[in-house]
């Protein structure tokens, strides 16, 4: 009888702690969410240090990607870090970059224990963060809502596996699967609430791509406007290949606030780039698609990477959309639809591409679905 009471209480036990682990990890990734898009080009970690069921730290990647989440939660936590342990999103880096390595710091703070939610696959990571804990004497545990951290990292693993960022493509459709009236002409299609998660969608990516036809057509300024968040606009960045991009569009007049890079092929005009340069715009040449008009996306993709670029929103129009879903680029796709129809003469929202390219292909599957108000949000990612 004995037997069996200690074996309840020591389940309960560790059914209580697996519970409290999967807490401070769920607070971590939430922490960690805070940097998205400002971190860039380091992952947006979240770190949360625990001693006797006590938080006494916490801290996330900062602006730029440093300090490092760990470093900030050690710092916040002081001499009471020590005997602590430590839950993070992301293994702790153990090569000397900008920063010292976080490894050290984590060993040298007197951490314990350490809950890791995945291994870093940046090649002077790769475990040895990891291993150099262990081998210092702290108990490392890896994997606790891996996947969680997976889909959060998911454009710095991107950006290391592949040299791309992670690609969301947003669309905003009419209940008839259209983005616009006859002629391009523009139309409200969702409310408020829809608008303000977009916004915010802005201000997790560190860039935003459009193509010039949509420049020419609304002239967008591709900003995040939510009160409190105008500092969070991401890296603008238009495909235009021949430089017809307005000097006086909205883009080109506010890029001393918020940075522009216009994409354009080799060879363009010279004094065209040399005024759009001297306006504070970047002109990135990358090569013109083989065999198909406008620019080679994934070289877009690559020099977006090079550049440090981890995240990256795709906004449109049609056939800027169209061209990544069908050159297989498209990580995510979010599509907003509104109560209200367009009409027949309406723009489809893939152009020639039919919009079950994302509803019902094999490729993409729902992660997640919402109402905001009277529209509704369906997120797709890759399968």
């Amino acid at each position: 009888m004995i037997f069996r009471v200690l074996e309840e209480q020591y389940g309960e036990k560790l059914r209580t702690a697996k519970a409290a682990d999967l807490h401070f990890m769920q607070l971590a990734l939430a922490l960690g969410r805070r940097g998205l898009g400002a971190s860039a080009p380091n992952p947006a970690v979240g770190a949360v240090l625990v001693k006797d069921g006590v938080i006494v730290g916490r801290g996330w990647t900062q602006p730029g990607g440093r300090p490092h989440a760990e470093a900030e939660a050690l710092r916040r936590a002081g001499e009471a870090a020590r005997g602590a342990t430590l839950y993070v999103t992301l293994e702790p880096c153990s090569h000397v970059g900008k920063t010292p390595p976080c490894a050290d710091a984590v060993i040298a703070a007197g951490i314990t224990r350490v809950v890791s939610a995945i291994e870093d696959p940046t090649p002077e990571v790769r475990g040895q963060g990891h291993a150099r804990l262990r081998a210092a004497g702290i108990s490392v545990e890896v994997g606790l809502c891996a996947v969680e951290a997976a889909h959060h990292h998911a454009g710095h693993f991107r950006r290391v596996r592949d040299k791309r960022p992670h690609v969301i493509l947003k669309l905003a459709t009419s209940s008839d699967g259209k983005i616009a009236a006859a002629g391009g002409k523009p139309v409200a299609i969702t409310g408020e609430a829809a608008r303000a998660r977009v916004h915010l969608l802005r201000a997790q990516c560190n860039s935003i791509l459009v193509g010039i036809g949509t420049v020419l057509a609304d002239d967008p300024l591709l900003t995040c406007r939510l009160p409190g968040m105008e500092t969070r606009s991401p890296l603008r960045v238009v495909l235009d290949h021949a430089l017809r991009i307005p000097h006086e569009s909205r883009l080109v007049r506010s890029v001393r606030e918020t940075p522009l890079w216009v994409m354009a092929s080799d060879p363009i005009e010279a004094s065209t780039a040399a005024k759009l340069g001297a306006a504070g715009v970047q002109v990135v040449r990358v090569p013109v698609a083989a065999g198909a008009p406008g620019l080679d996306l994934a070289a877009v993709l690559r020099a977006l990477s090079e550049r440090g670029v981890t995240r990256l929103l795709v906004e449109g129009g049609a056939r800027v959309a169209a061209s990544f879903i069908a050159a297989g680029l498209v990580d995510e796709a979010w599509l907003l639809r509104g109560p209200d129809p367009i009409g027949d003469d309406g723009v489809p929202a893939l152009g020639l591409l039919p919009l079950d390219a994302i509803t019902r292909s094999s490729q993409f599957k729902v992660r997640a679905s919402e109402t905001l108000d009277q529209d509704t949000l369906t997120i797709y990612e890759r399968a």
